[in-house]
């Protein structure tokens, strides 16, 4: 009896799910997705909480290039206020003598993500701020040179023991504060979609309203960027064309051959890829060949050119793309033996009219453009000869600790 009262209600809750939500299931695609929804506070992990104090010093810390192999790079090089927090062109800038092979996508509200990446290979911000700053065409960091320049700037040895207690800044703080800064500062919730989901009804104009209609409706668009974030983190192949930069390019050859090497792609792939391969990379399953996380929508107004080869620079060439049911690639041709596009896409028929509503719609999806003003990072300083201060000396420029460590330690007066 006791079983079955549970399938009882298990079934019940089903059906509610089902018929409760405006959520959809298109051909191809076996899941109920969930309705656009406003966007709400920040995801905050338990062990590095938000505070003023560690905002500020995380945004310091984006803006410095010293968290960089040969200092000419910072976390703001690629992903510019100027430029929707991300960058303009197709493929994202490189550490010096090398490009990158990804386009750069915008820092907004990627605090919201459960993975980052365009293969969503990484699981939180504070690894994303680690791995940028290491990666060979991106940071190229060394983790040890990083860490002397932090602690060879006096005002980040005040700033990371006032915020995180420590003597002298330890890298693993860097991160979260730079993680910090990216929830704290860079979360958008205020926009004409999120105060419109929340009653006010004139906060989208009657043309995005139209868009927001085919959105959810002709163009289910809603199958992948749905919810709150406008983002299902799913994987997909839409048969984006290849770059053009990796046709034209010497040194753009030579990055992705070298990615294909570092990700331990076999030999054969390695000679024959000409397309990158996204998931692939990570999982080595043929089935995720050129499969690519979903992409938030939220601030897309700020953050051309799109999708992850910067293929298109315009909303409405983006739109004209999926009205044509996506495009083709090496992996959805046969080329490798797999056809990995995603059944999902099919051609729309979408008027010149309906396009222009989608364009609108698309636009009101982002608020006002995020600024931080002007920011000035700290300069070096020769390290206070610690063993010749007296306890008072040491306090006053906040050594206390690390002098009494050294005279623990030492037997130093």
């Amino acid at each position: 009896m006791k079983k079955w009262l549970f399938l009882c209600i298990l079934l019940g809750g089903l059906l509610l799910i089902l018929g409760a939500g405006q959520g959809v299931r298109a051909e191809g695609d076996p899941d109920i997705d969930p309705p656009l929804a406003p966007l709400g506070p920040v995801p905050v992990p338990p062990d590095n909480p938000i505070t003023p104090e560690k905002i500020e010093l995380g945004k310091l810390l984006f803006f410095d290039p010293k968290l960089s192999g040969d200092t000419s790079l910072s976390c703001a090089s690629c992903h510019d206020p100027a430029q929707g927090w991300a960058f303009a062109d197709s493929i994202c800038r490189g550490y010096p003598g090398t490009v990158h092979w990804r386009n750069c996508q915008t820092v907004v509200n990627s605090g919201y993500y459960g993975k980052l990446f365009w293969q969503g290979n990484s699981k939180s911000l504070e690894a994303q701020a680690r791995t940028a700053a290491k990666g060979g065409v991106a940071g190229n960091g060394e983790f040890d040179v990083m860490l002397e320049r932090l602690r060879q700037t006096p005002k980040y040895r005040e700033m990371f023991r006032r915020v995180f207690g420590d003597i002298v800044p330890q890298l693993g703080n860097a991160w979260r504060a730079i993680a910090t800064f990216e929830r704290g500062a860079l979360s958008q919730r205020n926009t004409p979609l999120d105060r419109y989901l929340q009653g006010e009804k004139t906060a989208l104009s009657p043309q995005a309203i139209k868009g927001m209609e085919l959105f959810t409706g002709k163009a289910n668009c809603i199958e992948c960027h749905n919810g709150p974030l406008l983002s299902d983190e799913k994987y997909y192949n839409l048969g984006v064309p290849r770059a053009v930069e990796w046709e034209e390019e010497g040194i753009n050859q030579i990055t992705f051959r070298f990615e294909n090497y570092a990700k331990g792609v076999p030999e054969e792939f390695y000679r024959t890829f000409k397309d990158d391969a996204g998931l692939y990379y990570t999982t080595k399953r043929k089935e995720d060949l050129g499969k690519f996380r979903t992409p938030s929508l939220r601030y897309i107004k700020y953050t051309a050119p799109y999708m992850h080869n910067g293929a298109f620079f315009t909303l409405e060439e983006v739109i004209d793309f999926y009205d044509q049911g996506g495009g083709e690639n090496e992996f959805t041709d046969g080329t490798h033996g797999v056809n990995t596009k995603t059944p999902i896409l099919k051609p729309l028929h979408l008027t010149d009219e309906e396009k222009a509503a989608l364009v609108a719609f698309l636009e009101e999806l982002s608020g006002e453009e995020i600024s931080v003003g002007e920011v000035v990072v700290p300069n070096y300083a020769p390290f206070p000869d610690v063993e010749s201060l007296t306890q008072a000396q040491a306090k006053r420029i906040g050594l206390e600790d690390f002098l009494t460590i050294r005279q623990g330690l030492f037997g130093m007066r």
